[in-house]
Formats: structure tokens, sequence, C-alpha cells
């Protein structure tokens, strides 16, 4: 909600401006051009010769000076640009699945930690699994136009129906609808009118599912939500992320809890292309051996961050989108997890 109210205030700040035009009168413009003039006539300053003017050298041995930001580095890593995000996600495209867990240097000793059952960290869902017998899954991964408005219906739908973004105006509504930029509310759908909320997600479901397909808008958002467990927040947000470029990872939790140790944090994926098989939608994640629950004095509902962590690559899991595992969840006392250190998706919506 901070981001939230974040957003519109800096939104109504930017709307507040304006600019005044400097109103000048004829009488002052003429003295302003009589002085201009003036000045004219009294004899210049020849320029300098500058055959002759000393120009300072450095000489091989004197070590030239550098200002605190600049290091040497090659212009590689100076600007991590990317070309061709895709062939470089497609050539490291090893999800990594088998990775080592990871175990921070005080877990060993201590005989109160909890291991993480083996092979639950990260569990893929398939579209189908959540609404059989519509050829969901295929719809979803093959046709870019259906995700697309899947994805404008939903954002629309949501902030239309948000009360942080009540009453701002067109302008301010477009600039935060653009594609390329995040956006966040609530999942939950539950109304005590009995009205639908997703409206214009529904119309697009219905559109190319067909009206034998019953599910509407607040069925879609209500299911996929359901897998967050048994006490979620309802929070949603839909993260484009930093694309075309390589990035450091950023290892974080994003509450470092599990309440009831059943509530997870689920991932639905927008790939780039039709039809992909790979890497870059999800955030990576480094599967933990003992549970890592934030501290009793830590503010809820904020992140756990890990400043500075290195984790070699050999630890790293690559969570794979393909069809049939179109939504990835785990338990945010099990993982540590990063943006991609390569983007490759149109978006990424997480529900918590």
């Amino acid at each position: 909600m901070l981001y939230i109210s974040g957003i519109i205030y800096l939104t109504l700040i930017v709307e507040s401006w304006s600019f005044q035009p400097i109103s000048t009168s004829t009488k002052r413009t003429n003295i302003l051009l009589s002085a201009r003039r003036s000045t004219s006539d009294r004899p210049r300053r020849p320029p300098p010769n500058r055959n002759t003017a000393t120009r300072r050298t450095t000489t091989p041995t004197e070590e030239r000076k550098r200002a605190p930001h600049q290091f040497d580095h090659t212009k590689a890593d100076a600007r991590p640009f990317l070309e061709d995000p895709s062939a470089y996600v497609k050539e490291h495209n090893s999800p990594n699945e088998d990775a080592p867990y990871y175990t921070f240097d005080n877990n060993e000793d201590d005989t109160t930690k909890i291991l993480v059952k083996e092979g639950s960290h990260i569990k893929s869902i398939s579209l189908d699994d959540l609404f059989p017998g519509i050829n969901f899954s295929e719809m979803f991964c093959s046709n870019a136009k259906f995700r697309d408005d899947i994805r404008n219906s939903m954002r629309e739908d949501i902030f239309d129906s948000t009360p942080a973004y009540k009453g701002m105006s067109d302008k301010a509504r477009k600039m935060l609808l653009l594609p390329d930029s995040s956006l966040q509310g609530s999942w939950n759908c539950k109304r005590s009118d009995d009205q639908l909320r997703m409206k214009k997600l529904t119309k697009v479901l219905k559109d190319y599912l067909g009206d034998e397909a019953t599910i509407t808008g607040d069925h879609f958002l209500e299911r996929i939500g359901s897998l967050c467990g048994s006490k979620p927040s309802t929070h949603w947000i839909d993260i484009v992320g930093i694309k075309d470029r390589k990035i450091d990872h950023s290892w974080h939790q994003d509450t470092g809890t599990s309440p009831n140790g059943d509530t997870y944090t689920v991932l639905l994926g927008f790939p780039k292309e039709d039809n992909y098989d790979g890497v870059g939608v999800f955030s990576h994640s480094v599967n933990l051996k003992y549970e890592r629950v934030a501290s009793d004095d830590h503010p809820p509902n904020e992140p756990v961050l890990y400043p500075g962590l290195e984790i070699d690559d050999e630890y790293i899991v690559k969570p794979r989108f393909a069809k049939g595992s179109e939504i990835v969840m785990f338990r945010d006392i099990d993982t540590l997890h990063s943006a991609p250190d390569v983007t490759y998706r149109t978006s990424v919506m997480r529900f918590m």
C-alpha cells in the first residue's frame, strides 16, 4: 500500500507542475537590447594564440588520477546490455533442478533448525490442472494475443477496483497501465454485492475459450490465489523487471514467513514468445537445506534482504516455463530468490 501511495503522490506532483511564461515589457526589452549594443562597441581582447599555448601532458611513468567512480573494467562490464536476450537465455537454458541445497555457515551446528522436505522446494502447476477440460494451457502458451489480453484486462480490472487508485486522472491511469510498468493490488475478488469484479477479464476468457467455458475473471484470480494456502495476504503484483540487460542476483525472501506452514508464494508466467520452453520467466531460486524464518523483530510483510550475498552457480535453480508448467509455487521459508540475471518475459504475476 505504501508503494501505491508513493506512486499516487509522485503522479500528483508531476501533474501539479506548471510553467509560467515570463512576461517582458517592450520597454525592458529595448533597454536590454541597448545595453547589448553598447557593450559590443567596446574593444575586444584578442583571442589567445593556441599554437603557442602550453598543454599539460602526462608522462608514461606518471599515474593518471581517477575519480572514485572510475574503475579498470571492460566495456562489457561497464555496460552489460544484451543485443539478444533470447539467444543468451537459450544458451544458458539449464534449469539446474538438481542443484544441491544451500546451507548458511551457522546452520549445521544449530540443532533447532528444521529440515526442508526433499523435493518440496518448488512446485510446477499447469493451468489445465486448475481449469480442466477447456484446453487452457495450450491456448495460453501458443497465443501471444490471448496472453496479452488476459494480462491487460487483469491490470485494468484490478486498477479500476482498487480504492488507492480511485479518483486518479485519465493521464495517471494511462501511465500506470502502460504494459512496461509494474502494477500491484489484491487478487481477492469476494464482494458483498456478489457483482463481478473482473469484468474485462471475464469477457476475454469467454471470447477466446467459448461460452461453454464457465470460468469468470473472478474465478480465474481466486483459483490461482487459492494456491497461496490457508493464510494468504491476497497481495498481487504484475512484475516486469529489467530487460535487455544482465544484472547481478539480489537474494531475498519476500517476508521470511509461511503462516501455518502451508502458505505459498505463487508465480504465473507470461513468456516473451509462443510455445516457449526455457528459463528467464520465473525468479531464480536457491533451495535451502533448513527452513529460514524471519526474526521475531522483523517488520511484517517486509522483505528479508541479503545484501552482498554471493552464491555459486551450482546452487542456483532457474525454474523452467513450459506448457504444463505455467505456474510455480514455493514457501518463502524454503528458498532465497532473485530476479533472473537475464529476464526474458513479458511479465510475471506474483500471488501471495
